[in-house]
């Protein structure tokens, strides 16, 4: 597989079978991607699509059955090795016995990072998701949408190019989720990092990101991927224009065209 400098993730006619008691189930199918430095790529289906599989299969937290797959032009496994990415969970996966600085200071540690330069990344990082202040406290001693700012924090820790980010947002209402998608596109901006954002939420899926790409299940594979023309600095009024009514429209269009709504 040749790949530039500038592509981050090169995916080809990769499928994944799982074995199963009552037979093989088909999670994804002849997956073709590219991921370009600086993106912002979300993966949008329903339930059963194969986005997470997807994610981990670039996490190399799963091995595909057939295709390649390279990140940064390396296997997924020398990337994960070489901590080329951060991996940000469904849930936010605190220690509750450990304050906010140490769960982020947790992947330092067994790093082998020194004390210095690990409280060091703490302070900026926690900074970066606006915690500044909040080094002392526990996570139950946080909401929700704070806990899942301090797990993106944890994953910068680590200096990664890459972000992956596993519907991060899903169980929150949608006021705080709003309020967490314009930090994090704020985040994305200050960053330069590439992002891979698994997501169910049209409208999230079109405001954050420079790629769309919308998903079909049985087996998992990619219908369309929907480039935005968005501009990169976009407040939420971006979303009652024109152009963003458009592209939510084709997204629609593409899932409804892969049979993604039906039971």
């Amino acid at each position: 597989m040749s790949v530039d400098s500038s592509t981050v993730i090169e995916v080809g006619d990769l499928s994944l079978t799982f074995e199963a008691a009552d037979g093989p189930v088909h999670a994804l199918s002849h997956i073709d991607l590219r991921v370009q430095k600086g993106d912002f790529v979300s993966l949008i289906g329903p339930s059963g699509c194969g986005k997470t599989t997807l994610l981990r299969v670039i996490a190399d937290l799963e091995r595909p059955s057939s295709g390649q797959i390279s990140i940064n032009g390396v296997s997924p496994e020398a990337a994960r090795l070489a901590r080329a990415y951060g991996y940000v969970f469904q849930a936010a996966a605190l220690f509750p016995w450990r304050n906010i600085a140490r769960n982020v200071a947790l992947p330092l540690e067994i790093m082998g990072i020194d004390r210095k330069e690990r409280n060091e990344r703490v302070r900026r990082n926690l900074g970066l998701v606006n915690l500044a202040g909040f080094e002392k406290k526990f996570p139950w001693q946080l909401s929700g949408g704070m806990q899942q700012r301090a797990s993106i924090a944890r994953a910068l820790a680590v200096e990664p190019d890459l972000l992956l980010m596993d519907e991060p947002f899903g169980a929150l209402d949608e006021i705080v989720r709003d309020h967490l998608n314009e930090q994090l596109l704020a985040l994305w901006a200050k960053t330069g990092k590439t992002v891979v954002f698994v997501t169910h939420s049209i409208p999230e899926a079109v405001f954050l990101s420079t790629h769309i790409v919308v998903m079909s299940p049985r087996p998992g594979r990619i219908h369309d991927v929907v480039v935005s023309d968005l501009p990169r600095e976009r407040t939420l009024d971006v979303r009652e224009t024109p152009e963003f009514l458009a592209l939510a429209h084709r997204v629609r269009e593409g899932l409804r065209a892969g049979h993604s709504y039906d039971d």
